[in-house]
């Protein structure tokens, strides 16, 4: 009994701050500042995957930040759910535009999520969903992603293995792209590296609004993520402008904020 009360406790009122360890804490001042207190930046991971749409991301992702992200992923601390979806929604907000916001969430794999007990990024869409909505901008999440076929661990991959893994590994579900629509749509996810995830999120919304499913089948894993895109003929520029997809992450590598370069 006692150790279920402390676990139930730890959910109200964490035992330690998610970026330092600060005994009873959330995030303390220090490590929330991390998260917010610089205004969110574009971001481009070097090399950029074909297709992928603009980015905005609010830290980087690096120390508390870092801690913080982990902490609520792999461990559980799920409070941090709403100090992670306010730094989320500040990101979506730097996107732009101003209106109405639909965030889908990148899914995570079936298997990981079961491990975990819960999808980290749909969590952290829902927090910053309602923090929109408090500071005045219409927003939903609408968790209409999901995995086709299984894909590798991430972990251990460069960006190229990591796109051929992902290319044709999502599928917007029945009677999604309904709820879609054309209006603007914001990926969102808690953290990009290779942006190989939000590269194949921003294909699959592309192909379910152009009608162009992928039949059962015609993926090929020998072939490379930019050739599924050309044969499925989804066009669109390297960052999706003009299509009304972006997207936005709580954090991204530090290099990553250095857009403008050489």
């Amino acid at each position: 009994m006692r150790g279920w009360w402390q676990d139930l406790t730890d959910l109200v009122l964490p035992a330690e701050c998610g970026g330092c360890g600060r005994p009873r804490a959330v995030l303390c001042p220090e490590c929330r500042a991390a998260l917010t207190g610089d205004a969110p930046c574009r971001v481009r991971p070097v090399p950029e995957p074909s297709g992928l749409p603009v980015v905005h991301a609010a830290a980087p992702y690096e120390d508390a930040v870092r801690a913080a992200l982990l902490a609520h992923k792999e461990r559980g601390a799920l409070a941090l759910a709403g100090p992670l979806g306010t730094a989320l929604a500040g990101a979506v907000r730097e996107g732009g535009g101003g209106g109405p916001v639909l965030l889908v969430p990148v899914p995570s794999a079936r298997r990981a999520v079961r491990a975990r007990g819960h999808d980290p990024a749909r969590r952290i869409a829902l927090a910053a969903a309602g923090e929109l909505r408090r500071t005045g901008t219409p927003a939903r999440v609408l968790g209409v992603l999901r995995q086709r076929r299984a894909v590798a661990d991430q972990s251990g991959l460069d960006s190229r293995q990591r796109l051929d893994n992902l290319a044709g590994a999502l599928e917007v579900v029945a009677g999604g792209t309904r709820l879609l629509g054309g209006g603007p749509v914001v990926l969102v996810d808690d953290l990009m590296t290779t942006g190989a995830s939000l590269a194949e999120a921003a294909r699959a919304v592309r192909v379910a609004r152009a009608g162009r499913g992928v039949a059962p089948g015609e993926y090929d894993a020998g072939r490379t993520a930019k050739e599924v895109v050309r044969t499925q003929g989804v066009t669109g520029t390297a960052d999706g402008v003009g299509d009304g997809i972006r997207a936005a992450v709580v954090a991204a590598p530090p290099d990553s904020f250095q857009i403008n370069r050489n």
